[in-house]
């Protein structure tokens, strides 16, 4: 697993060797950030359930002003922070070992783009989309990495499904919060 551009662009992450943690595949990371490049620059990024922190790092590789982790597995925590700090994002990042959902409940600020890839087959995607309205910005980007069968709402308080790509067994669908051009 690797950062695949931008000012980290190679360098190489750890991963948590567990079975209930899946590292999203470069083909999907590169789809990913090639779906929302324009909109990364200068940023304000959460990603929750964080696993490694592999997509919140690329975001602020590709220059990304600031990003939250959030995982609940002390062992992902660790991985994530080791991440960060051989990356030398530890001043543009705040990593918080705590429940994604109940993070979104006491959570401050705004979102510019919020990365999810929650474990599947639980129904924590839907809950993370109904929590997050009040942390988003008027530019806001979801980004959902799920099971291709599953098959996400129309719209989400004010985000409204953008694009649904497939990749094998994994889908990615993004959400946006409408512009008025839109």
């Amino acid at each position: 697993m690797r950062v695949i551009t931008g000012s980290r662009r190679g360098k190489k992450l750890k991963t948590l060797e567990a079975l209930d943690t899946r590292p999203t595949t470069d083909m999907v990371k590169e789809a990913v950030f090639s779906a929302i490049q324009f909109d990364v620059a200068g940023s304000q990024v959460l990603d929750l359930f964080a696993g490694s922190g592999q997509m919140g790092i690329e975001a602020l590789s590709r220059d990304a002003s600031h990003c939250v982790f959030v995982d609940n597995n002390p062992a992902a925590v660790q991985v994530i922070k080791e991440n960060i700090s051989d990356c030398k994002f530890v001043t543009e990042s705040r990593v918080l070992n705590m429940d994604s959902l109940d993070y979104l409940k006491v959570a401050k600020g705004q979102f510019d783009i919020v990365l999810l890839d929650p474990p599947y087959g639980k129904g924590l995607i839907e809950k993370a989309l109904a929590g997050l309205d009040a942390h988003l910005s008027d530019r806001a980007i979801v980004v959902c990495e799920h099971e291709k069968e599953l098959e996400l709402g129309e719209e989400y308080g004010r985000l409204r499904k953008h694009k649904r790509y497939k990749y094998g067994k994994i889908a990615v669908t993004i959400f946006k919060i409408p512009t008025e051009e839109e």
